[in-house]
């Protein structure tokens, strides 16, 4: 990248907001409608990041994922908001960006609906562009077309963005669209393991990276 960025995609859970309690919570609670004991958090957070179907194999054989799916769903939109908070920082870096005349969008494999509902209850829709998620198009991260859809959506390009998010999923997702990944330590990775997953940039907070890209 020759110039600064000014295209953010950002991801959402770990990296924009806090839902690990509700996310934690859902997965307990289909597994034990289902007959399992509940998952630790650790062995949650090991599973997301790669859109709810995959995060399920974790748990559940082939053949039983799609009842699996279908009872999380429903528990999932009963506690939607429930203990949904802002990470610290996260305010701060939109409107700083937004200062810079940046153009912001949410992108992410948590089903887009919920997303939007989410930032609309936290009051941050009007701090964005698009808010994208899965089911919103054919395909989710770190799937190109993706990345290339909401370029195109924002009149941007791949030359003039950067990713922001938590996990290798966010690596891959920005290395496979062609711009850098720019990674917090505040998600389900640490920097040794972003770093492993060969993250461009890599801050202990979104205070660090605002004081970088928005100083």
């Amino acid at each position: 990248m020759s110039a600064a960025p000014d295209t953010f995609l950002l991801d959402l859970d770990g990296t924009l907001i806090d839902h690990f309690a509700v996310i934690h919570r859902t997965y307990a609670q289909t597994l034990e409608k289902l007959g399992r004991p509940p998952p630790t958090p650790e062995q949650v957070r090991a599973a997301v990041g790669g859109g709810l179907e995959n995060a399920m194999r974790r748990f559940f054989p082939p053949e039983e994922i799609p009842v699996a799916m279908k009872i999380y769903r429903e528990f999932w939109h009963a506690g939607l908001l429930d203990g949904v908070k802002l990470m610290p920082g996260a305010l701060e870096l939109l409107q700083a960006l937004r200062d810079r005349k940046a153009k912001l969008a949410v992108l992410t494999n948590k089903l887009g609906d919920s997303s939007r509902a989410i930032y609309d209850y936290l009051k941050m829709t009007p701090l964005l562009e698009a808010v994208v998620g899965a089911q919103d198009t054919a395909w989710l991260k770190p799937q190109p077309e993706l990345t290339a859809q909401v370029l195109a959506r924002l009149g941007s390009s791949a030359g003039r963005a950067v990713m922001v998010g938590d996990s290798p999923f966010d690596v891959e997702t920005a290395h496979q669209g062609g711009f850098p990944a720019w990674c917090v330590t505040t998600g389900t990775h640490d920097a040794a393991q972003l770093r492993e997953a060969r993250a461009d940039r890599i801050f202990a907070d979104l205070d660090e990276l605002r004081r970088f890209a928005a100083p």
